[in-house]
């Protein structure tokens, strides 16, 4: 060897060396970190993993209780190859010819992908963005911490929650006698959208300097790829090419127990690839606690109004409150177009479908049903309002506006005040939208159904009410555990409100869901007594907000 090649050789040697002992260096406390975010997240990731399997459990083993012949099964089965039931749940692969399993991966498993998706991407988000926007990941890295160890420890965390959280999907579809494979594609595919949008998040977080921004970019991606995929399979069975836009399309199109098909899975794993090897890159460009993407500039002069509470109120809610706002809006004018296509197919629909919709008016049962399910996203806002007023308390801001002359009532009143409004808002304007595109696509006398529209919007304003009453009281006396307490209410709600009909639960699980007692207006008359109790319930929370707000410090919990 000369001496110039045994030069460049061992420059060559050192460049490598580097490499490898940067790459090292960046991920040193790896583990340590790990086994941190394991012991904080031990109850919380445990509840996301248990509630996924006894879900899985419980749909694939109920639907065989319920069920007693096959006749039946055919029928119910056309609640999932309707139109509105792609819509709602998929392409509706094998209702045809269904059997039990067929109906469990038809009609339920986007949604356990759903709740697999959320618990990724908070998870990813709480650990990486929030650390950082809290200054304890600084603190951390002042030790002996490398760059890329937060990032890596969260998506190893994340990994293992959907590796469990896959097992539990897996013996529950298994306990209900279904085909191993088709079982396996089931928990497989649950774990591949969970990654994809944990990698999702893991991107968004590098980009925005807020863990709320980092959750509303990544929630507005699964909202997207959920509207791709309603949009591609309501418009034929086994859908279309544009359900193939989709990540929730992607782990649908594998067909469990019909075609069992894995290869629709490698773009969602591509994908998740390149995101985090995006994440990892993007991190390397930018300093701690700060985003890739500009901060918008403040004005140099403030605005009159925040001079006030209510326009300090106003300022720290209406973006997520907007946000809320527009998606349910266009939600409720998608469903409005879609009234005379209820009326056109409203003959060939099963018995159950129309029991589901409560009433011999298939259309007015649609449209009452709608009411409640978009009133659930409403409520939904509320519950993220009250979150807000907890991120200000604990980054003490509200801190820093109470040692001014403003009593605790005026601050937390003014909140409340926008809150409220904001709802009401959108019970009107998504009643008017809902309407609205009712009335354009109905061929006979649409203009009746234009005022019952908005009505169903509004009557279900005291179910509304009573959750943020809840959420309220537990801000009030243990702000920790309000949101918590919010989302419980709200996903029993939304379960309850989907399913519980077609499973035929004991009463005593109705009577649990805020949103079941009102009548189903228009179809049903209107009954004051639940209006009543549940706006009791309401303002009673809301005024046990205020009083347990009075007697704690703040920042609390």
């Amino acid at each position: 060897m000369t001496t110039a090649q045994a030069r460049s050789s061992s420059r060559s040697g050192n460049r490598s060396g580097s490499t490898s002992g940067q790459t090292q260096a960046s991920l040193v406390g790896t583990g340590v970190l790990l086994r941190f975010l394991l012991r904080q997240d031990r109850v919380r990731l445990s509840l996301w993993v248990v509630g996924i399997g006894l879900m899985s459990f419980y749909v694939a083993n109920a639907v065989q209780a319920l069920v007693t012949d096959e006749a039946e099964l055919a029928q119910m089965a056309g609640l999932f190859a309707e139109p509105v039931g792609r819509l709602m749940t998929g392409p509706a692969y094998g209702m045809e010819s269904p059997t039990f399993e067929r109906f469990y991966a038809a009609g339920y498993v986007l949604f356990i992908y759903i709740l697999t998706a959320l618990m990724s991407m908070f998870t990813v988000v709480r650990h990486t963005r929030a650390e950082e926007a809290s200054g304890r990941a600084e603190l951390l890295r002042a030790d002996v911490l490398g760059r890329h160890a937060t990032l890596t420890a969260a998506l190893i965390l994340v990994l293992l929650a959907n590796a469990a959280a896959a097992a539990l999907v897996l013996l529950g579809a298994l306990s209900g006698g279904f085909a191993l494979t088709g079982s396996l594609l089931v928990a497989g595919s649950g774990a591949s959208v969970g990654l994809f949008f944990a990698a999702a998040a893991a991107l968004a977080a590098q980009l925005t300097e807020t863990s709320r921004s980092a959750s509303a970019l990544t929630g507005a991606l699964l909202g997207l790829a959920y509207l791709i995929r309603m949009l591609g399979d309501m418009a034929a069975v086994e859908g279309t090419t544009l359900s193939w836009f989709s990540p929730l399309g992607w782990s649908q199109q594998t067909a469990p127990y019909v075609e069992d098909r894995w290869w629709p899975l490698l773009p969602c794993l591509a994908l998740a690839a390149a995101a985090v090897l995006g994440a990892y890159e993007l991190s390397t460009r930018r300093d701690l606690g700060a985003g890739l993407l500009p901060s918008r500039l403040g004005r140099s002069r403030a605005r009159p109004r925040l001079a006030t509470p209510l326009g300090v109120a106003t300022h720290t809610l209406r973006g997520g409150l907007r946000g809320w706002g527009i998606a349910v809006v266009l939600c409720g004018a998608l469903f409005g177009s879609y009234a005379q296509s209820m009326v056109d197919t409203a003959a060939d629909l099963p018995e159950e479908f129309r029991s589901f919709f409560s009433g011999e008016t298939v259309l007015l049962g649609y449209l009452a049903y709608m009411a409640m399910f978009l009133a659930l996203f409403v409520a939904a806002a509320g519950v993220g309002g009250v979150q807000q007023l907890r991120g200000e308390e604990k980054h003490g801001r509200a801190e820093w506006i109470l040692s001014a002359p403003l009593s605790r009532t005026r601050w937390l009143g003014a909140h409340l005040a926008v809150i409220l409004g904001g709802l009401s808002i959108m019970l009107v304007l998504t009643g008017l939208a809902t309407g609205a595109a009712a009335v354009a696509v109905l061929a006979d006398e649409p203009g009746d159904h234009f005022t019952d529209i908005l009505l169903a919007s509004l009557h279900q304003g005291p179910a509304v009410l009573a959750v943020l009453g809840l959420t309220f009281a537990a801000y009030g006396w243990a702000p920790r555990f309000a949101g918590v307490l919010g989302w419980t209410v709200l996903g029993y709600a939304a379960v309850i409100t989907n399913f519980g009909p077609l499973l035929d639960l004991p009463e005593i699980f109705f009577e649990l869901n805020v949103f079941g007692h009102l009548a189903q207006y228009p179809v049903e008359a209107f009954e004051w007594g639940p209006v009543i109790w549940l706006s009791a319930i309401g303002v009673g929370g809301i005024l046990l907000g205020f009083t347990g707000w009075h007697r704690r410090e703040i920042p609390s919990g």
